[in-house]
């Protein structure tokens, strides 16, 4: 899916690591979330509370699961998080992202 239709975007950005790390929200008619971001070089740990996917459209980066191994994405790639756990990234380019959110 290259663009989303009939959806709600909240104007106000999320700002992470002093701005290296922003994205926009995006509400579906569902009740279905999204953000679509970007993210400067640079290392970044990240939390969830549900599960979500990272999907990467764009940008060089290595990723680490928690309890995994380093897996890299050049260009892109997409990963699935559990809800409640943590990832790393190592981002070496700048990353073009979207974040789709699972109500799980």
């Amino acid at each position: 899916m290259t663009q989303f239709t009939n959806v709600t975007v909240v104007k106000k950005a999320n700002v992470y690591f002093d701005g290296k790390v922003t994205s926009r929200t995006v509400l579906f008619p569902d009740g279905t979330k999204k953000t679509l971001g970007i993210m400067m070089p640079g290392e970044y740990e990240f939390s969830t509370s549900q599960k979500e996917e990272m999907e990467f459209l764009a940008g060089k980066l290595q990723y680490k699961l928690q309890g995994g191994e380093w897996q890299t994405i050049d260009g892109e790639g997409a990963f699935i998080v559990p809800a409640n756990e943590s990832f790393q990234l190592k981002v070496e380019t700048v990353a073009d992202y979207c974040c789709s959110y699972f109500n799980e």
